[in-house]
């Protein structure tokens, strides 16, 4: 999380900076009609673009950027399903049924109560698999609504400095007007290339990427439940869960595991 505010602070900064650095007044990049036009235009047509649940997602998927960040939770999930599989060894697979309410992970929980009831292994994989799949797509669908604003904001922006060197041509006897088409032209155009570079399509990958460790963590548990159901050895179900898991996420879960002690 902290990363992400680094990072956009320091792309605004840049920008914002550099200007300033070159002589630029701040309030120069202060165009409230810039805004509405590029800011406007650029909501508006991505929300034509998406449906109201992507689009609605993607309003929240800003607070869990900035706000909650992504987290590594795969050492954590792998701890709890080993300790699943301990149980299930020693006590059997009934006894698991106590532990379901403890589990806050859905897919988790919701997967391991049909090895409760009983399902077919070969049935609970392809409902997994499923869920999986959507899951990445909706994911998918959620970052990509962000690339979209960001493809939408330079042409908008262009738009922009188009409508405002209209209002210079149309003022070209009045010099008292010139300056402010003339900086809603330009500003547009900052505002456009600058949002879509800086901000939009930043968002929208960093909630692909976000999403695409949701899924590497409803994998784990995937194998871990088919692995408890099998009747595996917990340390085979462990050994088969971390040879998912990259070096770097076992680094940081023991790191948040020594925080948390």
């Amino acid at each position: 999380m902290i990363l992400n505010w680094i990072g956009l602070l320091l792309g605004a900064f840049a920008v914002f900076g550099g200007a300033l650095l070159e002589g630029l007044h701040i309030q120069a990049l202060i165009q409230p009609t810039a805004a509405i036009i590029v800011f406007g235009g650029t909501f508006g047509a991505t929300m034509l673009a998406s449906t109201p649940t992507e689009f609605s997602a993607a309003l929240k998927g800003i607070l869990n950027i900035f706000l909650k960040g992504e987290k590594h939770n795969s050492s954590k999930i792998i701890q709890e399903i080993v300790g699943m599989a301990n149980i299930a060894r020693k006590e059997g697979i009934l006894a698991l049924e106590k532990s379901l309410a403890n589990i806050h992970n859905p897919f988790f929980s919701s997967n391991l109560r049909k090895v409760v009831d009983g399902y077919d292994p070969n049935i609970l994989r392809e409902m997994m698999e499923e869920k999986i799949f959507k899951t990445e797509q909706i994911n998918n669908s959620i970052g990509k609504v962000w690339e979209t604003a960001g493809g939408f904001a330079p042409t908008i922006g262009i738009i922009g400095a188009v409508l405002g060197l209209i209002h210079v041509m149309q003022n070209l006897t009045d010099p008292t007007k010139l300056g402010t088409g003339i900086a809603v032209a330009f500003v547009a155009t900052v505002y456009g290339v600058g949002s879509a570079n800086i901000l939009f399509i930043p968002m929208g990958n960093k909630l692909k990427k976000m999403g695409m460790i949701e899924i590497h963590e409803m994998e784990i548990i995937m194998t871990g439940i088919l692995g408890i159901q099998a009747g595996l050895n917990p340390r085979v179900i462990e050994d088969k869960m971390n040879n998912l898991v990259g070096d770097h996420e076992r680094s940081e879960g023991k790191a948040a595991e020594k925080k948390a002690a």
